[in-house]
C-alpha cells in the first residue's frame, strides 16, 4: 500500500502531469463558462461572478497548478480551490442524483456532470501534501464561500435546476453546511501541516 502511495504522489507532483492536468482543467473551466452562458444572459451583471459557480472552482485550482509549475504557492487560490472543488464537485453530484430521483433520468449529459465533477472534488483531496495555505487564506475564502451561498438563496442566483427549484429552501440549507464542512477541511489541512512543521524530529 505504501508503494502505492509513493508511486501516486510521484506522478501527481511530476511537472509533466501538471502541466497535463493545468491544460484539462482550463478546457473544463471555459466550457463550464460556456455552459452557464444562457444563465449569464437572463442574469444582471453585478451577479455574474457568483453564476457559474463550478468553472469558477476549477479556475481557482487552475492558478493553484500555474503557482507549482512556478515552484510556489498561491496561497489563496489554493484555499478556493479546495473548497470550492470539494463544495461545487459535491454539490453538483448531489443535485443530479436528486434529479434522477425526481424524474428518473438525467440523460448522457447528466452523467457526464457526475462525473467530471466527482473528479473535481477528488483532485482537490488528491493534492492535499501541495497546499501551503494559512488561516489568512482559509478566512478570505471562507468569507467568498458563505457569500457566494448568500448570493444564490438570497437574492436566488443560485444554478438553475428545473426540477429540483420547488426544493431551493432545502437545498439552499444543505448548501450553507457543505460549505461549513468544506472550510472545517480546510482548516485541517492547515493544522495538519502545521503539526507536521512544529512536531520535534
Amino acid at each position: 500500500m505504501q508503494l502505492i502511495k509513493t508511486w501516486a504522489q510521484l506522478v501527481l507532483f511530476n511537472r509533466s502531469f501538471l502541466w497535463i492536468l493545468l491544460f484539462i482543467n482550463i478546457i473544463g473551466t471555459v466550457y463550464g463558462y460556456d455552459w452557464y452562458m444562457w444563465q449569464l444572459e437572463i442574469t444582471e451583471p453585478i451577479f455574474w461572478i457568483f453564476v457559474p459557480d463550478s468553472p469558477t472552482a476549477s479556475l481557482f485550482f487552475c492558478f493553484a497548478i500555474i503557482g507549482w509549475l512556478l515552484n510556489t504557492n498561491f496561497k489563496l487560490f489554493e484555499a478556493l480551490a479546495v473548497m470550492t472543488l470539494v463544495k461545487y464537485g459535491v454539490w453538483a453530484v448531489v443535485m443530479n442524483l436528486l434529479t434522477l430521483k425526481e424524474i428518473g433520468t438525467i440523460g448522457a449529459a447528466g452523467w457526464m456532470l457526475v462525473v467530471s465533477h466527482s473528479a473535481m472534488a477528488l483532485q482537490a483531496v488528491l493534492y492535499w501534501k501541495k497546499y501551503a495555505f494559512g488561516m489568512l487564506s482559509i478566512v478570505l475564502a471562507g468569507i467568498w464561500t458563505v457569500h457566494n451561498d448568500i448570493i444564490d438563496y438570497v437574492f436566488g442566483q443560485m444554478p438553475i435546476y428545473g426540477d429540483l427549484m420547488k426544493y431551493m429552501d432545502k437545498i439552499g440549507y444543505f448548501t450553507f453546511w457543505l460549505s461549513i464542512a468544506c472550510i472545517a477541511l480546510a482548516v485541517w489541512n492547515w493544522k495538519r501541516r502545521h503539526k507536521v512543521v512544529t512536531e520535534p524530529s
